[in-house]
This record gives C-alpha cells, structure tokens and sequence, in this order.
C-alpha cells in the first residue's frame, strides 16, 4: 500500500500523480469525479463506477477495502497523536504504510531497527522538526 498527500482533485494533480506512481497498463477504479480520468495520461485503463453518494456507496464492492484503509488510517492517527498538523502528513501517512506494509514480517523488526540505527547519522531536532516539501 502507498498513500501520497495531494493539493487537491484536480486533473492536473491526478495526471501528475499517475505517471509517477501507476504503471501502464494498470486497471484503475474511481467513483467517478471527473478528474480521476487523468489517469490514463500514464497509459492506465480508468473504470468509473458513479456513485450516488451517502452511506450506501461504502456497500459498493470495489470500494470496500478503500473505505476500510482510510478508516484504519483516521483510527490510528487518531489514536497515536494528539494533533495532526498538516505540514507533517507525508511523514504520517508513510509511517502507517510502513507499519501495513510489514505487519506480517514482525520477526524482522529488530534487526530492520538495528540496521537503521547504525546507517542513520545524527541529526538535529530542528531537522527532525521540518516539514515535508511536496506538491
């Protein structure tokens, strides 16, 4: 799973999404807002299933496992900090696709840890304070 902080839904944001991160040839599903259709611009195949919006959208199969990542997402955010600003949501959302990403690998952890730890050198809080460049 990888989650990517966007300026909004706009074509051009979409587009420039999709060719760094969708292969061509991919089978891409949205709900159909216009600007999802810029996927193609990375040679991917778009189907839209127009919703009609409200609670029974999230019953829509092909949407089920999305509604239920973003809702794990919210949860834990929620759940571990006490705010969110939004200059560090990349660095959020890359921690929780990390921890996704490897919960079935836990006997590696230590060992991913220690190498970490001896590849990183130190850095000053006020590195470790600024906030991501994206956009």
């Amino acid at each position: 799973m990888r989650m990517t902080q966007l300026d909004g839904f706009k074509k051009e944001s979409i587009s420039n999404w999709a060719q760094q991160h969708v292969t061509a040839g991919s089978h891409v599903v949205s709900d159909g807002l216009f600007c999802f259709r810029a996927v193609e611009t990375a040679g991917s195949y778009h189907e839209a299933i127009v919703t009609s919006g409200g609670p029974e959208c999230a019953l829509i199969e092909a949407f089920i496992w999305v509604n239920t990542m973003i809702g794990n997402v919210k949860n834990a955010m929620h759940g571990s900090y006490h705010s969110i600003s939004a200059n560090h949501l990349p660095r959020y959302l890359a921690e929780f696709c990390y921890r996704f990403n490897r919960r079935y690998n836990l006997h590696e952890m230590i060992p991913r840890l220690a190498y970490a730890a001896v590849r990183t050198p130190p850095m000053p809080d006020s590195f470790l304070k600024m906030a991501e460049a994206w956009g």
